[in-house]
């Protein structure tokens, strides 16, 4: 795997990972309480902004044409690992101890 893999796919799971903890159920989840306007607006620009990061890094890398195929399966694949983790932090959270 290529350092440019690994970089881009940081950077879409960072992306939505700050996207996810901008949403409201989420925060709820995680935090208890919903946070502060600004902090969720600064989680959706770094998300978004993490996500062109990797779509500027693939593309720069490989041109559109594969470039944008790579950047759809690490967004893919950063999408469902946040997805997942949610999962098992939401079940983590509601076991019996």
């Amino acid at each position: 795997m290529s350092m440019i893999h690994l970089s881009s796919f940081i950077l879409c799971l960072t992306g939505f990972a700050a996207l996810a903890v901008a949403m409201d159920r989420p925060q709820h989840d995680l935090f208890g309480r919903s946070l502060p306007g600004p902090a969720t607006l600064a989680l959706r620009v770094g998300g978004a902004v993490s996500l062109l990061g990797a779509l500027g890094l693939l593309v720069s890398w490989q041109g559109w044409g594969l470039g944008l195929v790579m950047f759809s399966g690490h967004t893919s694949l950063g999408a469902g690992v946040v997805h997942g983790a949610l999962i098992v932090r939401g079940r983590w959270a509601a076991r019996p101890n």
